[in-house]
This record gives C-alpha cells, sequence and structure tokens, in this order.
C-alpha cells in the first residue's frame, strides 16, 4: 500500500473511532451498560480540558477567570497548563463553539500525531509495518487512547515530539527546532526533548572532536527562546515572571525515584498502584532493545531520559506522564507486535479499552454547574 493510502486509512480509523466513542455519550448508551448517567458534557468536563478552555477565553487573565468560572481551583495554579494548546483552541473558537474547539483540537492533534508516527516508523520499516504500528498506537495503551478523545494537549504533544525526531533524522535542523519549540508550548517536560537533544550533540562533538558538529544544532535555541516567551507572558498577565514554579501543587518530581509508591500527596491516594510496576517494567525493557538497535540515536537517547525522569514522578496517573515513550515502546517492540499473534491479540482487547475508556472518562469530571461562559 502507498504511503497515501496507509494514512488516509489510519485517519478514517481514528475519526471513526473518535465519533463512536462520543456518541456514546451522545447518546448516553454507556448507562445501558452499568455506567451513571453520562452527555456529551462528560466528554467537554474531563480533566484538564475544562482548564485549557478558561485560559483560551481568559489566556491567564485573573479577574477573568475570577468573574466567569467557578472552578474550585486557585487561580494561581492556571501557569501550570502552557499556553500551546489553549491558543489554538481559541483559533478553532472563530469557527466553533468553545468545548467542541477544544475536542476538535484535540482531534487534530491525534491525525498529526498518527501522520508523524507513520512517517517515522516507514523511515525504519517497511510500510506494512509502519501501518501495522501506527494503528495499534491509536488505540493503545488505552490511556493514550482516552487522551484522544477529551481536552487534552497529550496529540499535540506527541506530533510535535515525533515531528521534531522525525526531521532531525532526516538531518533537517530547522523543522526539527521548529518543532522542539512547539513541543515546548504544550507541556513543560518538553524541555526534556531538548536535554536529549543536547546529550546528542555532545556525543556527535566528542566523536568528531569538532565544535562544528556542536554549533549545527544552533537552530535549537528556539526552545529557550520560547520558555522565555512563555514567561514573559506570565510576567505580563499575572505579574509574575516565575509564575509557573509559584502555581501550587503542580511539581511531582521528587530527588529520589519510586517515590509514586511512598508518597500520600492527594494526587496519590491510593494503594492500587501495581500497574504503575508494569509501564516501568515495560519501559524499560524498551529502552534496552532500542539501545542495541539504535545506540546514540535519538530514538534510544528521547526514550531514555523521558523513561528515567518518569521515575522520579510521584503521581497517580503515571501512564499519562510516560505517555511520550509510548511510540518508541512500539518501535522498540516491533518484531513482536507486528505478528499476527500480536494483532489478533489486540483486536481482542479493543472492547476492554473502549469501556476502560468509558469509564475513565465519567469518573474523572471538573463539577461544571454552568457551561455558558466555556462556549
Amino acid at each position: 500500500m502507498s504511503r497515501k493510502t496507509n494514512l488516509f486509512k489510519l485517519w478514517t480509523i481514528a475519526i471513526l473511532s473518535t465519533l463512536l466513542v462520543w456518541s456514546l455519550f451522545a447518546f448516553d448508551l454507556p448507562s445501558r451498560l452499568g455506567f451513571p448517567d453520562s452527555s456529551m458534557e462528560t466528554i467537554f468536563a474531563n480533566y484538564d480540558g475544562p482548564n485549557y478552555l478558561i485560559i483560551s477565553k481568559c489566556l491567564y487573565d485573573t479577574n477573568c477567570i475570577r468573574f466567569n468560572y467557578s472552578l474550585p481551583l486557585p487561580l494561581e495554579y492556571y501557569p501550570a497548563h502552557l499556553p500551546g494548546y489553549p491558543l489554538l483552541i481559541s483559533l478553532l473558537n472563530q469557527f466553533i463553539s468553545g468545548p467542541w474547539a477544544m475536542l476538535m483540537a484535540t482531534l487534530l492533534g491525534t491525525l498529526a500525531m498518527i501522520t508523524f508516527f507513520y512517517l517515522l516508523a516507514e523511515s525504519l520499516f517497511n510500510s506494512k509495518k509502519a501501518f501495522y504500528l501506527s494503528l495499534i498506537l491509536l488505540f493503545f495503551p488505552s490511556r493514550l487512547f482516552t487522551l484522544r478523545l477529551v481536552g487534552a494537549p497529550e496529540t499535540w504533544f506527541l506530533a510535535t515530539i515525533l515531528a521534531s525526531i522525525f526531521f532531525f533524522r532526516q538531518k533537517k535542523m530547522l523543522p526539527a527546532a521548529i518543532f522542539a519549540a512547539l513541543t515546548q508550548s504544550l507541556k513543560s517536560p518538553g524541555i526534556l526533548l531538548f536535554a536529549a537533544y543536547g546529550i546528542v550533540a555532545i556525543l556527535e562533538t566528542l566523536k568528531t572532536k569538532s565544535f562544528i558538529s556542536f554549533l549545527k544544532f544552533w537552530p535549537f535555541v528556539l526552545v529557550p527562546v520560547v520558555v522565555l516567551s512563555i514567561f514573559s507572558l506570565y510576567s505580563i498577565q499575572l505579574h509574575d515572571f516565575w509564575a509557573y514554579f509559584h502555581s501550587g501543587d503542580n511539581f511531582h518530581l521528587n530527588p529520589l525515584p519510586y517515590t509514586v509508591f511512598i508518597s500520600n500527596q492527594s494526587w496519590i491516594n491510593s494503594i492500587w498502584l501495581e500497574e504503575i510496576i508494569y509501564i516501568f517494567i515495560i519501559s524499560l525493557f524498551s529502552l534496552f532493545s532500542l539501545f542495541q538497535k539504535y545506540k546514540k540515536d535519538i530514538l534510544f537517547i528521547f526514550p531514555l531520559v523521558f523513561a528515567l525522569a518518569t521515575l522520579f514522578v510521584a503521581h497517580r496517573d503515571i501512564s499519562r506522564y510516560i505517555s511520550p515513550v509510548y511510540p518508541f515502546i512500539l518501535i522498540a517492540f516491533e518484531p513482536l507486535l507486528t505478528s499476527k499473534k500480536s494483532l489478533f491479540i489486540f483486536l481482542v482487547l479493543l472492547p476492554a479499552v473502549i469501556l476502560y475508556a468509558i469509564n475513565f472518562i465519567i469518573g474523572n469530571t471538573a463539577p461544571i454547574a454552568d457551561w455558558g461562559p466555556y462556549y
């Protein structure tokens, strides 16, 4: 199959699977399976979608937030949400209403994510294997599937990471740097991609013993420029250049690894954490496989940096925090995942993924009494 045919099929599956789940909520079909009553507002209200939607309307203006929205969140918490995704929502809001603009932003991010993953996978394997891996990424892991159904920046976050790495491996530094800068505008862990490029630059410089090797990475100065621009926006809107660091209980990194299992913070508050160990096992095994295949390549360096950093995160939702590593896990385990046996297993598990998504979305909603200001 040609690249265009494969991408068209992937886009069609992405759109139809999204519309399927949205339709279930629109007609409150989950309640017939024993779930609580639901509607499209259940999708709209899923965390952290409303937070980003508010920012798209107010751009961190505390008076706008205070007098128009009633979410039980301190005003200083909003700078923890970077402006890239809200600005996209605001742009789409010129054509469709707020909550729908938010969901459309996520859907467009899904299409971008799967496009750049396919292109990256196709550059490593043949088109058939790239298609199968891309198809798996649309539904697995199940947490990522859920994130692409609600208001969340992860689809764009992964899309820009994959685009940056794809262009970097094509030796196109400027596009790679532009996408890395866009990554930084979406979520703060985007700085880890910048760190990974820094490690690659150092390794190449040591190998060639020439400073010219380091200088070719100059376009990546765009990443700290974006950071300074965001902090300058905070300075204008909030009169606090360091507002991100004053956003309250937002920092989950710790000096020791595995503190997720010993923390008593409210965002963990559970003894049911065994699956986190499995996530770490799969991630670390994939790193060994990637090292054997790619060694000093960004395909190994980036997931290494991101996965190791996640070991120091104390948060119940590790499966969301580590989501940028998922595409590279698929690449690492390609021989296993593209076998007919694996594809059959994934097909059998697909209903479970959809039920998981329904259950998660229903149980992860913000208490919104009046939707008027969000439109």
